[in-house]
């Protein structure tokens, strides 16, 4: 058949769609009639057939000419059958039939397509699937309808599997309907112009849309201007494409890239492209993937009058600027605001200027490509014929992800030897090999697996050796070898035959997976379609005539900034510095809260918090204060201190604005899921007034909330709205006409104080004080950091009391990634915590068995399972927790912290999970297998779902889950007692030597040799007359068969008494450092006895480090433990019994008349040193001195400072935080002035001097006075308990460092 009369039967063809494209009742267009059931014979091409009348012409659905379908001479991988649809049209759906009457049918299948018949490219699903299913027999069809329409003229179906009874047979139809569009093609040099005059009428949403085709991997296809200085420009970059903002007119204006998106964009193959326009931002969008991007103010009005296609042309400029960077390609459908821009060039508007040869038909450049996919792909092609010069000369274009691959081997026939031209580590080399040794070596370029078309040249004329890459633009190597380099018979490409014992070629390097084109043989271009039909050459498992790459990073899985790589199969994500983890960098490798690290047993300090896991917002580095019974999470901001009011000049008011250390999306998240938050608010004032009345306008006001904020009328400690203080929600402000203490308008210092609680107003954005400009007026203010403890997530929990009770929640929605994290408890050894289903998808977290963990689900590639299995029960009863994961490339499970299981996923499988159904929690939809106990802190993808407020109105199910000391109570330590909460735990130190969160922290004192620490025991009347005594006191008329004494201390002083503990019937113990170094126990049980001296023969006790010592009697045995030395074991000759105990002390005991002579000497001495976690039975004797002197009997003397005598506790670096607010203030009044962290002015600093006198003077008195008031000789140390205001009412205010470097201790800690 003639060309002509083919181009006939297109026409013809492309009538007949028309005709038969249907409208549906709404008036739009229905696009599924049939495409194939009227074509000639002439339409249908295939790669063989079995005989004439197997021919492609019969593969028509239903019917039975012929031998009933079509059937190739061999079935194998290589066949195809081809349809030419005789113009571009819309394909919706495909369906196939197998041969008639016969075992011939299809079971899987490939789908390709092309405008010109070369060019071939595969239809995907989801970026991933390629194969369609096929038939289960002869007769019936089976239909699939394309998820994405296909736009084409040629439709091509690859066999990949058949009837292994039968061979291949096919009859196929698709449907679809005509593809209408305008299309112009650019050579390079050629342009439009269009100039809106007047321009459009501006709407809200500007659009501009088309589609490209281009085999050139650069390229401007628009450029915008207008009035203004600025333009855009849309511009095709190494396959990537850009929009970018340029500011100014020139070309060498600062170009800024607002955002890049596709990849592979050179592939020969239309793409679509949208640009729109919103009032803060554009929505790029290119094929199926859709970026959006916030632009610059002054592009939120789109005033471009000037639009060039192809080039860039400046405003007013009469010519185009030409350069390589014009578009060389096709454009179609060219639509600003649905206004088809290449209609109006056909139709010659005079708002459009063309120049050069602009054409309406896309004319292509065929290019023939070759696609090598796996480790058993080659291509065998004869080597060059003998040339007059006696040499070679090869080339070829590649592209590819891998760093290694053979492109090139061929053996050298007259040498004996072998030539490799291959890449390593994404360089080309070529090596010339013979007899175990390289003969020579070259390499040239880099980064050459970037996935780009790459050319290289391999040439050797006359003696000289060059191989070249990406010609003038790349690089080169030369050689001169002593020897010819001329081609064998055979040429390999890509690989080797994968037959034993091959001599031809020889491949020690990995073979080659990516695509090679023009290759040519002594500048003869080779001929692949004749490889294809078997006339030239050899090859196998090749994709002849396409390129298959697949950028597998755009759009890339890696999340939350993980880079991504790739190779030929696959893509890995390097997640470093991104604070998440997984092969997508999925999950977040840090806690949710403070209250999270706290139960992973941590301490006080600086820990990076992820308030939404998996989720969008970044981890933010927070301080968490653990030393009180509450975990706080501090969030700082640029001015916590304390801080003068200087009015800005020229102005009658002061602002100060506040930024926080963590970003607006996480601190509003921390608000969110935190219990409480609090925010100190105070002002320090003399003669200036702060909110006037609740009346009346205020002077003062602060903007708080979401940003940006919302204006607040009231002061800490006061009730929103109120226009109020907290003295005047307290009815005792200074003036009782006023509502604040500073509105009473005094020349005295005064303050208002207190702290800001209700979450919906924080944190304070900003501050305005209005006041502050007359004469005589002065103020400071200070806004503290945002404090908030509890988190609801974390303990949000349901108790499943039946196996039929379940909660339910929306569906799902994983679809790339899921991670699925909880803990539970139970008693029963099976359950299913998790289950959602789609149609056929489903995901299910149960466990399995008491000691397995099941995690299953299935994406449409089969039911894929992942199992962890402990070593021990996991139905103890005890919290476990449980960590899932899914993405693209696997699915791992964790449980506690066993070892991750994980199981890949297929790297060309299904990748979205297709959920429709409620999610059930805690059994599933079938009401079987459901589970009986407790699940906590259920998170998916970061979003925790409130399990207690859908258990409250549910039956079967109850909120909260109670028990929390039997997997959390080995967080006390040091004889702590852990405590039920609702919420929670708690740890109970009053029993213990230390103190902490967790009964962790030591107590430790510096001791002077006048230093003691007497602990008094109570008399037995006490008990009557004090009822409150705790029961873990020790009264003096209790007989001790035993103790349990441990303590450490450091020191340099021998002899030294450590401890000494005295009784009303002159028996004692005491512990002591002997002049040689070692310890001395020394028990008198029996007053008419001698003592009895017990030596540890432990030695260097006084060498001024840490030791550790534990005493542990029981009636007349005796052991000694020191440090890590062996135990020592003692036993005493005297009745084993310790009467009337009245005191213990610790340093110099002032009892000496009551001791032996030589132990009254050393008691005189007194003790030097550090002493720390001193225990003696329940009783913490320096614990209750340094913590708790009010209310323990303890009697101080001498100097007494709490240090650290060796503990590795970080210091606490916001000391101030974790204290003490200047909300206890509230009211006081003074003359003084306060201290604050701005820079004083000249005035002020002689009111400062004057100020620090008043201070010293009044301090000295306040010391005298309370010295006095203590009991002879006793005193509590300053330096350890600090100067708290409400002891100190003589001044006004402190200064933060000054009222807040104590942590506050958990009130359960008295120890009498």
């Amino acid at each position: 058949m003639d060309l002509g009369t083919k181009r006939l039967g297109g026409i013809i063809t492309q009538l007949v769609l028309l005709l038969f494209c249907s409208y549906g009742t709404t008036g739009e267009e229905v696009c599924d009639s049939p495409l194939v059931s009227n074509l000639p014979p002439s339409s249908f091409r295939s790669s063989s057939q079995l005989s004439n009348s197997h021919g492609p012409g019969f593969a028509k659905l239903n019917r039975r000419e012929g031998a009933g379908g079509w059937s190739p001479l061999n079935s194998d991988r290589y066949q195809w059958l081809e349809v030419d649809l005789g113009g571009r049209t819309q394909v919706t759906a495909v369906a196939t039939q197998g041969r008639y009457g016969s075992s011939d049918w299809l079971t899987a299948y490939l789908l390709m397509f092309s405008d010109t018949g070369h060019n071939w490219k595969q239809y995907r699903q989801e970026d991933s699937i390629g194969s369609f299913p096929g038939n289960s027999n002869a007769d019936s069809v089976v239909q699939y309808k394309l998820q994405q329409p296909v736009i084409a003229r040629y439709l091509r179906l690859v066999p990949l599997e058949w009837n292994p009874s039968g061979r291949i047979g096919l009859r196929l139809e698709t449907y679809g309907c005509p593809h209408i569009s305008d299309v112009a093609s650019f050579d390079g040099s050629s342009s439009l112009l269009y100039r809106w005059s007047p321009r459009p009428r501006q709407t809200t949403r500007e659009t501009i849309s088309l589609k490209f085709k281009t085999l050139r991997n650069s390229g401007i296809l628009l450029h915008a201007e207008g009035q203004r200085e600025h333009s855009l420009t849309l511009e095709l970059e190494r396959g990537k494409l850009l929009l970018l903002l340029r500011q100014g007119r020139s070309l060498s204006s600062e170009t800024q890239r607002l955002v890049s998106l596709g990849s592979l964009l050179d592939d020969q193959h239309w793409h679509h492209v949208a640009v729109e326009q919103l009032s803060t931002h554009l929505n790029l969008t290119v094929d199926r993937s859709t970026q959006q991007v916030h632009i610059p103010a002054e592009l939120s009005h789109w005033d471009f009058d000037q639009l060039s296609v192809g080039t860039v042309q400046v405003h007013d400029s009469q010519r185009p600027v030409f350069s390589k960077r014009n578009f060389y390609g096709c454009l179609e459908n060219l639509l600003y605001n649905n206004l088809n821009l290449i209609d109006l060039v056909k139709h010659n508007n005079h708002q459009v200027t063309v120049m050069g040869n602009v054409t309406f038909s896309c004319a292509e450049q065929v290019s023939v490509a070759v696609t090598f996919s796996g480790s058993q792909s080659f291509l065998q092609l004869p080597g060059a014929t003998a040339s007059s010069s006696g040499g070679v000369l090869l080339g070829l274009q590649f592209r590819t992800w891998n760093k290694a691959g053979l492109l090139l081997t061929f053996d050298l026939p007259q040498q004996g030897g072998v030539v490799w031209l291959y890449l390593s580590e994404a360089r080309l080399r070529l090596q010339i090999y013979k007899v175990g040794r390289a003969l020579l070596e070259l390499s040239a370029g880099s980064s050459l697996n970037d996935g780009q078309w790459h050319s290289v040249e391999l040439g050797s004329r006359r003696g000289r050796l060059t191989i070249t890459v990406d010609k003038e633009e790349g690089a080169s190597a030369h050689a001169s070898p002593s020897f010819p380099v001329t081609t064998g018979s055979h040429l390999f490409f890509g690989g080797c035959p994968a037959e034993e014992g091959s001599q031809e070629c020889r491949n020690p390097f990995n073979v080659f997976q990516g695509c090679m084109r023009l290759l040519t043989l002594d500048n003869k271009l080779v001929d692949l379609i004749m490889v294809q039909q078997r006339l030239l050459g050899n090859y196998s498992h090749l994709q002849i005539d396409m390129c298959g790459i697949i950028d597998r990073c755009s759009p890339s899985h890696c999340e939350h900034g993980g880079r991504c790589s790739q190779s030929w199969r696959t893509f890995h994500c390097n997640c470093s510095n991104s604070g998440y983890s997984g092969d997508t960098c999925h999950s977040s490798v840090y806690e949710a809260s403070c209250e999270a690290y706290k139960h992973r047993g941590n301490t006080s300090g600086l820990y990076y918090i992820d308030v939404d896991g998996s989720g969008p917002i970044k981890p933010q580095l927070i301080y968490c204060n653990m030393t009180e019974e509450k975990t706080w999470m501090v969030i700082q901001h640029n001015n916590t201190g304390l801080t003068r009011v200087r009015p800005s000049p020229g102005g009658n008011q002061y602002s100060a604005h506040f930024d926080y250390s963590s970003e607006e999306e996480q601190l509003l998240a921390i608000i969110s899921q935190s219990e409480h938050c609090e925010q100190e608010l105070s002002y320090h004032c003399r003669k200036s007034r702060l909110l006037n009345t609740p009346e009346g306008s205020p002077f003062s006001w602060w903007v708080g909330g979401p940003d940006p904020g919302r204006v607040q009328t009231y002061w800490g400690g006061a009730l929103p709205g109120s226009q109020q203080c907290a003295c005047g929600l307290q009815d005792n402000c200074l003036d009782p006409k006023h509502y604040c203490n500073c509105d009473a308008d005094r020349m005295e210092w005064a303050n208002d104080s207190g702290l800001l609680t209700h979450k919906e107003v924080l944190p304070v954005r900003s501050l305005v004080l209005g006041d502050v400009q007359r004469p005589g007026s002065e103020g400071a203010y200070r806004v503290g950091p945002l404090r908030c403890h509890g988190d609801k997530n974390f303990w949000n929990a349901a108790f499943f009391d039946k196996e039929t009770s379940y909660l339910h929640f929306p569906t799902f929605h994983g679809e790339l990634s899921a991670d699925i994290s909880f803990l539970f408890k139970t008693t029963a050894a099976s359950g299913v915590f998790l289950e959602n289903l789609g149609i056929k998808d489903f995901i299910r977290i149960e466990l399995s068995s008491s000691t397995e963990v099941l995690f299953s689900f299935d994406v449409g590639n089969g039911p894929l399972e992942v199992r962890v299995e402990a070593s021990a029960p996991l139905d103890d009863n005890r919290w476990h927790r449980v960590r899932a994961e899914r993405n693209v490339k696997e699915a791992s499970l964790r449980v506690d912290e066993l070892p991750a299981a994980t199981q890949e996923a297929p790297s060309d499988g299904h990748i979205h999970l297709q959920l429709n159904s409620q999610l059930f929690i805690g059994g599933t939809a079938s009401r079987q297998k459901g589970f009986r106990g407790c699940i906590r802190s259920l998170q998916l993808n970061g979003v925790t779902l409130d399990l207690e407020e859908r258990a409250r109105i549910t039956p079967g199910v109850r909120p909260g889950c109670p028990g929390h000391c039997s997997s959390y109570g080995s967080l006390c330590q040091n004889q702590g007692r852990c405590e039920e909460r609702s919420n929670g735990f708690s740890c109970d130190c009053s029993l213990s030597a230390y103190t902490g969160a967790f009964c962790h922290r030591e107590v430790s004192a510096s001791f002077k040799p006048g230093t003691s620490v007497s602990y008094t025991f109570r008399e037995p009347y006490e008990l009557s007359r004090n009822s409150s005594a705790l029961p873990s006191s020790i009264y003096s008329d209790v007989t001790l068969r035993g103790e349990n004494i441990s303590l450490s201390f450091r020191t340099s002083q021998s002899p030294a008494l450590l401890l000494y503990a005295s009784s009303y019937y002159r028996e004692y113990l005491a512990l002591l450092i002997n002049k040689h170094d070692k310890l001395e126990v020394r028990y008198k049980l029996d007053n008419s006895r001698d003592v009895e001296v017990l030596r540890s023969r432990v030695r260097n006790l006084a060498n001024g480090q840490l030791h550790t010592l534990t005493v542990r009697r029981l009636a007349d045995t005796v052991s000694v433990q020191m440090d890590q030395s062996a135990r020592e074991d003692f036993n005493l000759t005297s009745d084993g019994e310790f009467n009337g105990i009245k005191s213990l002390v610790l340093g110099r005991a002032h009892e000496s008349d009551e001791l032996d002579p030589e132990l009254s000497r050393l008691a005189s001495l007194g003790f030097t040193g550090c002493l720390s976690a001193v225990h003696f039975n329940t009783i913490s004797p320096l614990k209750a001195a340094l913590l708790h002197p009010d209310t323990s009997p303890v009697i101080i003397t001498g100097p007494l400072v709490q240090s650290n005598c060796g503990s590795s506790d970080p210091a606490n670096p916001y000391a101030a935080e974790n204290t003490h607010h200047l909300s206890d203030q509230s009211g006081s009044v003074g003359s003084g002035q306060p201290l604050v962290n701005s820079i004083r002015s000249d005035s002020a600093l002689i009111g400062g001097v004057i100020a620090v006198v008043i201070f010293a003077t009044v301090s000295v008195l306040a010391i005298i006075a309370r010295y006095l008031y203590r009991r002879k000789e006793t005193y509590q140390s300053q330096d350890v308990k600090g100067v708290k205001p409400e002891d100190s009412p003589e001044f006004p205010f402190n200064s933060p460092a000054d009222s807040q470097n104590v942590p506050r201790e958990n009130t359960k800690e008295y120890f009498i």
